[in-house]
This record gives structure tokens, sequence and C-alpha cells, in this order.
């Protein structure tokens, strides 16, 4: 892995997450209550070996810099790095990017100055654990000059992705962009037979593509107005080079909208999830906060995730995942929740804390009821406060707050007043 530079692209402005973009870039959003999802990728890169790190940043990316900033520091000797590279005005271009081929064609000369034979790809908001060692390793067995991870789906779920068409020895001779349901027919490719039994006969594209240097340096050079992987760069690969499939067959989640982000959290606090945050091979990395551990007084707590630093009081809590530094206080009942924690303690005043934004008492009050719902950072939740969407609105919004794919999403920093129903 000491031949292979890692890509991470730190995604546009997010809409289909919004609001939880509003403030902070889609890699940079909080995830099971202690990390970020831009962790998973890099965290992938470190566990493979891979410690030659970019991440291509546009859309809000302060928060996502300072992240990985503190928590992505390397020793010396080894001479691996996470480093960002935000979008910039050049003599070549003095454009945004404009798609995801074009964040990384404007990163080249920053790319190229590191001696390398491989360029891996990756998106930074999906979930998944993978050794891109193994992937690497079937891109060179096969000869090709780019490789994609795939993913089996059933039919329902193919009209949400790109879907690749491959022969019996893994190479990719068509793809289709989100085909509709009723037009999938002859679009099946081979798949082990337990995922054939499955149904899950379509391939998927994963937005993870391993690339040799020099094909990724001719794609992008060569054709300037392909601005993106997917919808531009890939079919015009198949057409001309040799593209095989490296078919994954693990948990992989796109974390695309509010709900997908909502489920996938509470889908953590089962007893055994689809994804192990407690898979000692394949650790999940973060900011080192050195926060004290968790404090809880005569409360109910039942499929839970509980952060660092949290303090809950005479609460019930079930299905639920509860960020650091959060505050419970007495009464209060959160069920199928997502709470993202805080930066700063509850008791803390404006004088004293390192942060001047956000309420002065950040967390729940007494007497609250909080279900299907997510509260993003620094929020204060006055007391009786009901925040469970009982008219199942799906679209909505109001002050402090949104309503999104039936979700209620708090704003960061909001105060909600002391009496609310939402």
């Amino acid at each position: 892995m000491d031949r292979v530079l890692a890509v991470i692209l730190g995604g546009g402005a997010g809409t289909r997450l919004f609001p939880l973009t509003l403030h902070r870039a889609k890699p940079a959003v909080p995830l099971a209550g202690k990390y970020r999802l831009v962790d998973v990728p890099i965290s992938n890169c470190i566990n493979s070996g891979l410690s030659r790190i970019f991440v291509v940043t546009q859309y809000n990316s302060a928060s996502l810099n300072d992240h990985i900033a503190r928590s992505y520091v390397f020793d010396r000797f080894r001479g691996g790095f996470v480093t960002v590279l935000a979008a910039e005005q050049t003599p070549t271009s003095e454009e945004w990017y404009q798609g995801t081929a074009d964040a990384v064609r404007q990163s080249l000369p920053h790319i190229r100055s590191y001696p390398h034979d491989h360029v891996i790809i990756l998106s930074g908001d999906q979930l998944y654990t993978m050794d891109y060692r193994l992937m690497l390793e079937h891109h060179v067995r096969s000869g090709a000059a780019i490789t994609i991870g795939t993913t089996p789906v059933v039919a329902d779920d193919a009209p949400g992705f790109g879907i690749l068409k491959t022969d019996d020895h893994d190479v990719i001779t068509e793809f289709y962009e989100k085909p509709a349901r009723d037009d999938l027919a002859g679009k099946e490719s081979p798949v082990a037979e337990e995922m054939q039994r499955a149904g899950r006969v379509y391939l998927a594209s994963m937005g993870i593509y391993v690339f040799d240097c020099q094909v990724l340096q001719d794609l992008l050079d060569g054709h300037a107005d392909l601005n993106d992987f997917g919808k531009h760069v890939i079919p015009l690969a198949i057409k001309e080079r040799k593209v095989v499939s490296y078919p994954f067959t693990g948990y992989w989640n796109d974390i695309g909208t509010v709900r997908s982000f909502f489920e996938t959290n509470i889908m953590l606090t089962e007893p055994k999830p689809a994804f192990n945050l407690f898979d000692e091979q394949m650790p999940l990395y973060t900011a080192a906060r050195l926060l004290p551990p968790a404090k809880v007084t005569r409360s109910r707590i039942d499929h839970s995730i509980i952060g660092e630093a949290s303090v809950i009081i005479d609460a019930d809590i079930t299905d639920s995942v509860i960020g650091i530094r959060s505050y419970i206080g007495a009464r209060s009942r959160i069920h199928r929740a997502v709470l993202m924690g805080a930066d700063y303690y509850y008791w803390e005043g404006a004088g004293s804390r390192s942060r001047v934004e956000g309420p002065e008492r950040p967390g729940v009050d007494e007497d609250c009821v909080i279900e299907g719902a997510i509260v993003d950072k620094n929020a204060s939740i006055g007391r009786h406060c009901v925040i469970t969407n009982a008219a199942g609105v799906q679209e909505g919004q109001g002050p402090g707050f949104y309503i999104r794919d039936g979700i209620v999403v708090i704003e960061k920093n909001a105060t909600i007043p002391d009496g609310t129903v939402i």
C-alpha cells in the first residue's frame, strides 16, 4: 500500500441531508454519538495499511477541517498524512468543483506530487467496513485499468443506484444510471448463489474506485467536460478500458437522506447490528477527547448508545443514540431518537466555556418526550416539551426545527422553549 494514494470526496451541498448539513459538510455529520461520517473511510484506509490520504472539501468545510486536524496526526517516521484539499482558485481553474471527477481533476497537481501507482477514490458519507488491500489485489490480479466496488441489490433498490452489468469474469460491459424498476430486464449480473437466492442480482456501484494512476490522469486531463465519475467518466471508461467489478457482500449503506441517517443510527443500537462498532480488527477511529465516563442516576436505559460525559437523571431511554456531553433531565422519556450531544456541558456558564456560540444550557430538560427525532448538537430543549410528530407531517419547518422524511430535526444551537409541542 506504499504506492497507493486515497482520495476521499467531501461531497456537495448535501441538500438531501439538510438541515444536518446547514452548518457542516456531509462527512462532518456526527454518527453513533461520538464519530463523524468521514471517520469511516479514513479508518478503513488506516486499517488497510493506507496512510496517505487526501480529503477533498468544498461546502461548509470548517468543522470537517477542524475534526480532521484534531483527529489524524501520524508520526513523522512513516510519512503518513490526512490532508484536506479545499476548493481553490488556480491559474488553470477559477471555478468551484463541478462534480466528483472535477474535484479530483482540480486536485491532481497536489496528488501528482507524491509517488504512486494507484489511486483509490472514496465517498465521505457511507457506512461500511472494507479492507482495501483485498480490492487492490483484485484490481492487479485482473489486469484492470479501473476497478469499481459493487454491492448486489434487489430490484426494488436498483433504481436508486448506478447499475453495472458484468460478464463471468467480473468485467463490466454496461452501465445504467438509476434505471427504472420496470426497465431492469437483462441488467442482471452473475452473483454468488446466496445472492441469487435473495434476489440480489443487480450490481450497484458503491462509488468506490481504484484507478491506475496514469489512467486516472489521462481520463481527467483528456476529457475536461467530464465532471462526474458515475455519470460521465465510468460510462466512457467502460467503452475504452478494462473496467472490472469488485463484488462486496458485507454491510454497506450510502447515508444520503435524513431518513437513512436516522435509521442507520437506530440500527446501531440493536443487540447485533449489521455494522459492528466493536470490531477489534477494523476499529473506527475518531478524535481522542479524553472525556469522563457517562453518569446515570435512577434511569432505565434499553438498547441504546450512551456517549462519554453524558449525565442522565431519572430518565427512560430506549432504542436511542445519546451523544457526548448530553444532559437529560428528570422524568424525560427518549424513544427512537438521535441526540448528537454538545460541545460543552449543561452546567457551564457562557463565561467559562471554550465556545461562545450556542444556548446557555444544551440538553433535554425535565418532563420531556422525544420520539422519532434527531436533536442536533448544542440544542436546548426546555421543560415539558413533546417532540413526536404525532400528526405524521412528512415535510415542514418551524422555529428551531425542520421535518424531513417524517423525522423532526432540531437545529444545531437551537433553543426550544418550555412547553413546545412538535
